[in-house]
This record gives structure tokens, C-alpha cells and sequence, in this order.
């Protein structure tokens, strides 16, 4: 059997791993609409995602309580070393697939799914904290897509309304340089809540083994996760990126501005709240509200439907991988 210190070791190191994936995978998150409207070059908004992603990262623990414990019952679990494992492999092993297929997913989802399905393999369904699951999880799959969409629809309306009588390159020029802003906020709002899951995930594998009292997250925890992510980040998902920022619809600055704010707002605000929420989902469902106050028919729907049918089978799919795999790692070390 394996010694715990060195399986210690493993699963902290797969954790970062998942999050240098997840910061790749998600760089589009930050950079997509921004690179897309030629702001700046690809290489540097790139750069600077990942720096601010490193920052954003050091804000704030709500979300890494929630994964640390507010998911499933940590005295249920105390003794199940392999169970972050198996997480993080379910985690790792949809990334991978959405990120070769360019698919913008929710590496969120992926990571709570697949230490859902873990647990469940480890505890059966007795292990999960079903309220917090359904408050923290599944009202916010919903909810954060739709406040994504209503957040910029109502803020691209709002802007029309308000630069009605402008000349259009004029409020293109003016929020050619607004966009930095926003940009550069949406990466400090995605380092903090996407950032805090692997925390959370890595700090309940250190009180799985008795490394801690509680779900805390050390400072170095924090350091290490809020570093990885960011190494992913400048790493940069060209594929997804291509996908928001150019598949969706046709982005101006002004509509690069008001999605990356509107996107922002709820992210920052769940990040509050403790939920963690698919930041990739929030930001995608932004650009299609900011696309529909233009026409219906500017918007490629299509598209729209594979992306739901992305996010809706993420939760299971991991889930069920993070079951097996759980299975077959018990297996080898029984």
C-alpha cells in the first residue's frame, strides 16, 4: 500500500496539474473578447490574464470552504485518501477532452462532479451534503448562465440608449480603451473563484490525512494553486478562444466591454457567496445576451445549443468517470 505522505504528495501534485489545465482551458474566459476585437495582441492580454488570475486568486477562500467541505460531509470522508484522487482524474480527463474538441466547458463542474462521483463510490450517497449541493451547485448552474445573459442584455441596451445619437467608431474608439479595464477585471474575478476550487480540493486531501483540524486553507495552498492557475493561463486555450470570442457572434469593442463586465458582476458576487460557479458559463451566456440586442439572427444559436448540451452533460459525465475511478485506483491499492 501506498504511504500516505507519498500519496499525499501525488494527490497535490494532480491537484495542481488540474489547475494548470483549468487555467488553459479557461484563459479564454478573460481574453477571448478582448483578443477578438484586436484591443491588444494575443500574446499579451495572455500575459496579463495570468498575472491578474494570480492575484484574484489570493482574494478570498469562500469558494474553497465550499469544495473543502461544503459538498460532501467531511466526517463522512475523513479517512478516504483516494477520493480527491479520483476527483481530480475526472476533473483532468474532461478538461483534456473539451479543451482538444475546443469546447468551452466548466472545468467547475467537471472538478464537482467528479468528487461527487467519488464520493458516492467511497460513501454512497449518505456522504454528500445534499443542501449544499443543491444551493451551491445546481441554483447556480442555472441562475449564473441566466443573470450572464440578463446582465448583458440590459447593459448593451442601456449603452445603446445612452450613445444613440454617437457616432459609432467614436464609442468603438472610447471602449477600446474601456476594455482593458474590463478585461483585466474579469481575469481578477476569474482567478477568484476558479482558483479556490483546486484550494479547497487540496485542502480537504490534507485533512482526509490528518494534515490539518478544519477546512483552513494554508497560505501555501493558496500560493501553489494561485501559481499553477496562472501557468495555464499564459500557457492560453487558443481553440476555446477562437470559439467566444469569434463563433458566437461578431464582437465590436463596446460589446467585448459590456460582456466582460456584465460577466464580472456575478462572478465577483458568487465568489462572495461561496459558490463556485462555471465562470466559462457566465462569460459565454454574457456574450450571447450582448449579441441578441443586436438581432436575433447575429447570434449563432446552433452553437448556443452544443454549448448547453456541453455544460448539461458535464456534471454526470465526470461524476461518472470520478465513480470509476475511484473503483480502479481501490483496486490497485486495496
Amino acid at each position: 500500500m501506498l504511504e500516505l505522505p507519498l500519496l499525499l504528495v501525488v494527490i497535490v501534485v494532480v491537484a495542481l496539474v488540474f489547475d494548470f489545465t483549468n487555467g488553459a482551458h479557461d484563459s479564454a474566459n478573460a481574453v477571448a473578447t478582448i483578443i477578438s476585437t484586436r484591443v491588444v495582441s494575443p500574446r499579451l492580454a495572455v500575459t496579463c490574464a495570468a498575472l491578474l488570475n494570480l492575484a484574484g486568486a489570493l482574494l478570498g477562500t469562500e469558494v474553497a470552504r465550499t469544495l473543502g467541505g461544503g459538498l460532501v460531509l467531511p466526517e463522512v470522508v475523513e479517512h478516504s485518501q483516494l477520493l480527491v484522487l479520483a476527483a481530480l482524474a475526472a476533473a483532468i480527463f474532461w478538461n483534456c477532452l473539451t479543451w482538444y474538441f475546443g469546447i468551452p466547458s466548466s472545468s467547475s463542474h467537471a472538478l464537482i462532479g467528479g468528487l461527487i462521483g467519488a464520493a458516492i463510490a467511497e460513501a454512497g450517497t449518505q456522504s454528500l451534503n445534499l443542501q449544499g449541493i443543491l444551493q451551491k451547485v445546481l441554483l447556480p448552474l442555472v441562475g449564473a448562465p441566466l443573470l450572464g445573459f440578463l446582465a448583458g442584455f440590459l447593459m448593451m441596451w442601456a449603452t445603446y440608449w445612452v450613445f444613440a445619437r454617437k457616432r459609432r467608431q467614436r464609442v468603438n474608439a472610447l471602449y477600446r480603451k474601456l476594455q482593458c479595464c474590463s478585461a483585466a477585471f474579469m481575469a481578477t474575478s476569474h482567478g477568484l473563484n476558479d482558483a479556490q476550487k483546486t484550494m479547497g480540493i487540496v485542502t480537504l486531501a490534507l485533512f482526509t490525512f490528518g494534515k490539518i483540524p478544519a477546512i483552513d486553507v494554508p497560505l501555501w495552498v493558496k500560493l501553489a494553486c494561485a501559481t499553477a492557475m496562472a501557468l495555464g493561463t499564459a500557457l492560453g486555450g487558443w481553440k476555446i478562444i477562437k470559439t467566444m470570442g469569434s463563433r458566437i457572434f461578431r464582437l465590436e469593442p463596446v460589446h467585448g466591454f459590456t460582456a466582460e463586465c456584465s460577466a464580472t458582476m456575478v462572478i465577483t458576487l458568487s465568489s462572495y457567496l461561496g459558490a463556485p460557479i462555471s465562470t466559462t458559463q457566465t462569460i459565454s451566456s454574457a456574450i450571447f445576451g450582448v449579441g441578441s440586442t443586436r438581432r436575433l439572427s447575429a447570434v449563432r444559436w446552433g452553437l448556443a445549443g452544443n454549448l448547453v448540451t456541453a455544460w448539461l452533460l458535464t456534471l454526470p459525465c465526470a461524476g461518472s468517470v470520478g465513480f470509476l475511478s475511484l473503483k480502479f485506483l481501490k483496486l490497485l491499492n486495496p
